[in-house]
């Protein structure tokens, strides 16, 4: 097993300079040793600020430096194709930030070109790593609700409340854009990881704010993307589970969810706004019982707290990325879990435009075929 400091090249400057840079510079393991940004001068800038020794506004030339072993990609969702597939054919490991690609169909060659290269590929599904769910995860594997019956899922946030907010490419669906692809990707995958495979989803998508200024222009420019996403889904076992998405709303329970079964019932979530890592609780009963609070074990809770509660989710991301890398196994999430988000998102789509429910193959057939 290799021990050595893995050397890391960070594509991406805005989550990737608030988020990325500090939490490779933190573990112990990874040292940021390149940094790109289309503009030379601002790459110089971040390298300067960070201690970064290399800059480039070059990408090809920054993924081939002898010195990077691994890439974190956190662009915007229109560039991740590309710029993973050239990481991935360098040979170099990868870090791809939610949604993997803009469609399902990209994703899956990512994922089959991380395989043939013998690489290991993972994504940020951060939610995975953070205390309280990994409690609610156990909870759930253990029996506690008996049958599931309901699940009932709130993810509401006025990140795009602000009508004044400028126009950019989240505004844009030929780009990645939108609540679904900037919060259903991370849902998609959580109801993946606590409650198994999707049958069939039906989904209704909504603009509440549908023009925002262009800042080079300073006009209105129509806004094509979602800012609400009803959606409802069966579970492979039959189980309904209601999901509303919103990013144009304030609400005293941003992110909640509640799973309904024959033996009791469990309740996880956060009521801190500005933050949607930190401030997770868990509540439980069994029938015939008040709900109570559960305490969140010390063998789940961050070693450190961060002011951003992302950075300590996103550390625990990178550590089981480099235990892959050292054993060179698979690791869970890889881009497999990324096909399955971009899948039902695609889904979902096609089902807001026909207003149909659309069935879901199981991810296993849509890689095969």
């Amino acid at each position: 097993m290799n021990q050595g400091k893995i050397g890391v090249a960070v594509i991406g400057t805005g989550f990737g300079q608030k988020v990325h840079i500090p939490g490779f510079q933190e573990h112990h393991r990874t040292e940021v040793v390149a940094i790109y940004h289309r503009d030379i001068e601002k790459a110089k800038k971040i390298a300067s600020a960070n201690n970064i020794p290399s800059a480039s506004d070059d990408f090809i030339e920054i993924i081939n430096l002898p010195e990077v072993e691994a890439v974190s990609i956190s662009t915007p969702p229109f560039l991740h194709y590309e710029m993973a597939k050239a990481v991935l054919n360098a040979g170099k490991h990868l870090l791809l930030e939610k949604p993997v690609t803009l469609n399902a169909r990209e994703a899956k060659e990512l994922y089959q070109l991380a395989q043939q290269q013998n690489v290991i590929a993972t994504v940020d599904f951060e939610f995975r790593c953070v205390p309280g769910w990994q409690l609610f995860a156990e909870l759930l594997t253990s029996g506690y609700v008996g049958n599931q019956r309901l699940i009932r899922i709130d993810w509401l946030g006025a990140s795009r409340a602000d009508a004044s907010r400028p126009w950019n490419w989240y505004s844009r669906k030929e780009e990645g854009g939108g609540a679904l692809g900037s919060l259903g990707s991370h849902a998609f995958d959580y109801i993946y990881w606590l409650f198994g495979s999707v049958r069939r989803l039906s989904a209704h998508f909504s603009t509440a704010i549908p023009q925002r200024i262009d800042p080079s222009t300073g006009e209105l420019k129509l806004v094509d993307t979602d800012d609400t996403c009803m959606l409802m889904l069966e579970l492979a076992d039959g189980t309904p589970c209601q999901v509303c998405i919103s990013a144009v709303v304030h609400a005293s329970r941003p992110h909640w969810l509640e799973v309904y079964g024959d033996k009791g019932t469990l309740v996880l979530g956060s009521e801190e706004q500005k933050d949607y890592i930190h401030g997770f609780r868990v509540w439980g009963n069994k029938i015939g019982e008040a709900l109570a609070e559960i305490e969140i074990p010390n063998s789940f809770i961050f070693p450190k707290n961060h002011a951003d509660g992302r950075i300590s989710a996103f550390i625990r991301v990178i550590d089981n990325w480099v235990k892959s890398i050292d054993q060179g196994k698979a690791i869970v999430p890889s881009l497999r879990e990324g096909v399955y988000s971009q899948l039902l998102m695609d889904l979902a789509h096609q089902s807001n435009l026909t207003s149909q429910w659309v069935d879901v193959p199981e991810l296993q057939d849509f890689l095969r075929n």
